[in-house]
């Protein structure tokens, strides 16, 4: 590995940055975090999602760490099938279920059909992954998120009970995303 620490950045979900979210609380806590910003049109569009993460990827000089949670993860698989650049590990948290309907006030197949997320892509990831899953997650099972994990070659941690890893969780600060990290670097 390079002697220079890799960049942590931040891959959101659809609903982008949220104060309480671990991801938020982690970007402020380390020293070389940035994130992917926030859409202000086509914000249910996978292109206009892949190009936002691409340009952020494209804007950093060294090794890069990614760090997504639930859509953020879809938007990083679609921009590795994508794209080229080398990066040093990804932590995947909390990958939804694209491929089967989810809950009232999210987005329909069909929707997420119209603004190219599916099919979800299958491949094996083209760097390093961990996949942190969890049991009682309302938008995938987790029989689902172990099938992505295999095929996109990622290690797997079970999490056990802890909802979608959001607010409505209960999760502000999530300290083993940390420990994750570290374990790619």
């Amino acid at each position: 590995m390079s002697k220079i620490s890799p960049t942590i950045l931040m891959v959101p979900g659809l609903r982008d940055h949220v104060p309480e979210h671990w991801q938020t609380l982690l970007q402020a806590k380390l020293p070389k975090a940035d994130s992917v910003p926030p859409l202000e049109i086509d914000k249910l569009s996978c292109a206009a999602r892949v190009a936002a993460l691409d340009k952020a990827v494209s804007a950093i000089e060294g090794p890069v760490i990614l760090v997504a949670h639930s859509a953020g993860v879809m938007i990083t698989v679609h921009w590795a099938r994508r794209h080229a650049r080398k990066i040093h590990g990804a932590l995947l948290a909390a990958p939804p279920d694209f491929e089967t309907p989810l809950p009232s006030g999210y987005p329909t197949l069909d929707a997420l059909q119209k603004n190219g997320w599916l099919p979800c892509p299958r491949r094996p990831l083209p760097f390093p992954s961990i996949v942190a899953a969890s049991r009682n997650d309302p938008l995938a099972s987790y029989e689902r998120v172990l099938g992505m994990a295999a095929d996109w070659g990622s290690r797997v941690v079970d999490l056990g009970d802890v909802g979608h890893l959001n607010p409505a969780s209960g999760f502000g600060p999530w300290p083993m995303a940390e420990s994750l990290i570290h374990e790619l670097v």
